[in-house]
């Protein structure tokens, strides 16, 4: 078989493999005691979490170091990727899958040197934006606000029809995220995502487990 043909197959599938890691991409919130988010995040993983990213802005090095220790653990028992937000130093230390970076962070050119063959995530809410990620090296990409969202004060809008037109414009998964929960879900999937980030639709629900299963439920129907 010709060899850029067999280059071709093995992108594609690189890509399907990570698209479907990426289906149940849970965040996690900006709580005083980081250390409640251990059991939800063991309940969100029992109802079928395939990502979990640490996102603690304001929380100290060694703390955050800590976290990402025990986040790591759990998330490698159960077979599930862990990405750091913005710090790869972190992301490096604790052993991460990957890495997650925004518009005003450490380039992604920048985080590759770094990080090497680690998993780079990245933040757009343009088409423009998108692109340039995507030629930077970006593995997958977290677009929106698909929806407006509290959890988020800084991110950008998007809507469904940016978050289509994203989609179209790259080759690499499509994550959408903000404020997306069970109710709205299934028309961020059928605009073209390839999965959906979660933060309080997980994090603050009464029962993680099961609005972890109900989202992922509702996600793979979207995808068939």
């Amino acid at each position: 078989m010709n060899a850029r043909i067999v280059s071709r197959m093995n992108r594609t599938m690189d890509r399907d493999r990570l698209a479907k890691q990426l289906q149940l991409y849970v965040v996690t919130d900006e709580r005083a005691n980081g250390e409640e988010m251990i059991p939800i995040i063991r309940e969100a993983i029992a109802g079928g979490a395939t990502a979990i990213q640490l996102r603690r802005k304001q929380e100290l090095g060694r703390q955050f170091v800590e976290l990402g220790r025990l986040i790591r653990k759990i998330t490698r028992e159960h077979g599930v990727l862990f990405f750091v937000n913005d710090r790869v130093d972190v992301a490096l230390l604790v052993d991460a899958d990957g890495v997650h970076i925004g518009q005003d962070d450490i380039s992604c050119r920048d985080a590759r040197r770094l990080v090497g063959d680690r998993i780079i995530g990245v933040s757009a809410d343009t088409v423009e934006e998108a692109l340039a990620a995507e030629r930077d090296g970006a593995d997958y990409l977290g677009v929106g606000a698909v929806y407006p969202t509290q959890s988020k004060a800084d991110a950008g809008y998007t809507g469904l029809d940016g978050l289509a037109k994203i989609v179209q414009a790259v080759q690499i998964p499509v994550v959408g995220i903000g404020g997306i929960h069970a109710g709205n879900v299934t028309a961020a999937i059928q605009a073209g995502a390839d999965g959906a980030a979660v933060v309080s639709a997980v994090m603050s629900a009464a029962n993680p487990k099961a609005a972890a299963a109900d989202l992922l439920e509702k996600i793979q129907s979207a995808r068939k």
